[in-house]
């Protein structure tokens, strides 16, 4: 990877912990952090009239983007947005009914549309950019900004099937009935996704991440030709700063992940964090990876299971604390807070007690 500046900052532990140089602590932060579990949140996406309003006002998502750190002394920010704005920009029609996940009015079901899709025009994203700048501003150094994507293939399943799913049979039948016809997808939504996170650079992100959410659904044989390959050439053209590959469910593939480009894997809650250890080398660094369910127990409950992955982990540098997915709706505040503090405090002692010469 290219040299990228060093940004002015407060904390920078996520950096060095991204770099695997020693930190005092390991760095936490929590995917969907700015969420519904959030009574703050609440109150200005009401105000936002929609999630899509709150999403596409840059005010209001730098907003909901700052929440969770002025409740939490977290490590990072990660800008307030949707794995889904590249698909809606490429005129899909992007929906969200309430009590539902994301709806497209106009999925890609026939060769024509395939042959057709084109990567956006990035001005169609300037909303995103812009939330950035803000974000930067407003953060003023404090902690680093992450900007991030859905990987070419989570895109794709949505803008086949249309929605979510539970099986993802209409994109499972294109895979094998006109795997090319995929591959076209998949063509658009890399080229799309580089020049994507690439904008969020020049906006000011200073770390990226790709949600390959759904590359976990595909055949063992399948994920390398139609997930993590597309993901590789993201992580070719995108070099300016620290970025993080994620694959829910992706046990699997993990030595083939380490070896993609990326600085940092993120490992779901049903790795073994001494395994990806081992099998990282000290080459990449991991995040992860806390099952969010842990956070409905008590925060006494939640503080032992903070501290069984950080000993599983290790103290060694390296290691970004998070969650193995995204924070539940109706996540207890005070189990949230009771996380942070434990993450600091316990890592911080590990560190004292088994230190680590750099």
């Amino acid at each position: 990877m290219e040299a990228y500046p060093k940004p002015a900052l407060k904390n920078d532990t996520l950096l060095r912990a991204l770099a695997r140089q020693p930190t005092e602590y390991t760095p936490i932060w929590l995917m969907r952090q700015a969420g519904r579990y959030l009574p703050e949140y609440n109150a200005t996406r009401a105000k936002a009239g929609s999630f899509l309003g709150l999403a596409k006002s840059p005010a209001l998502a730098t907003e909901v983007t700052l929440q969770p750190l002025d409740r939490f002394p977290l490590d990072a920010a990660i800008i307030f947005s949707d794995i889904l704005t590249i698909p809606d920009a490429m005129g899909l029609g992007l929906a969200f009914a309430e009590g539902e996940g994301p709806r497209f009015e106009r999925p890609l079901r026939d060769e024509a549309a395939i042959r057709s899709l084109a990567a956006p025009d990035l001005a169609a994203l300037r909303y995103v950019f812009d939330a950035i700048g803000e974000c930067r501003r407003a953060l003023g150094g404090r902690v680093p900004l992450i900007g991030f994507s859905g990987s070419p293939f989570t895109l794709a399943c949505y803008m086949v099937e249309g929605s979510g799913s539970d099986d993802w049979r209409t994109l499972k039948k294109l895979r094998h009935a006109r795997p090319e016809l995929l591959h076209r997808i998949l063509e658009v939504n890399a080229g799309a996704v580089a020049a994507y996170l690439n904008a969020q650079i020049e906006a000011g992100a200073q770390v990226v991440m790709i949600f390959d959410t759904w590359g976990g659904i595909l055949a063992h044989e399948d994920y390398e030709a139609f997930s993590l390959a597309y993901c590789r050439r993201v992580l070719a053209s995108v070099t300016r700063v620290p970025r993080i590959l994620f694959t829910k469910g992706g046990n699997p593939w993990l030595p083939a992940m380490m070896s993609s480009g990326a600085e940092a894997i993120g490992l779901d809650w049903t790795a073994d964090p001494r395994e990806a250890r081992r099998l990282a080398g000290g080459r990449v660094a991991l995040q992860g990876n806390l099952d969010p369910a842990a956070l409905f127990a008590p925060p006494a409950a939640v503080r032992e299971a903070a501290r069984r992955v950080l000993d599983a982990f290790g103290p060694a540098p390296g290691h970004v604390f998070n969650l193995g997915h995204g924070i539940m709706t109706q996540t207890p505040v005070d189990s949230v807070a009771a996380l942070v503090e434990e993450v600091r405090t316990y890592s911080k002692a590990l560190r004292r007690d088994r230190p680590i010469s750099s």
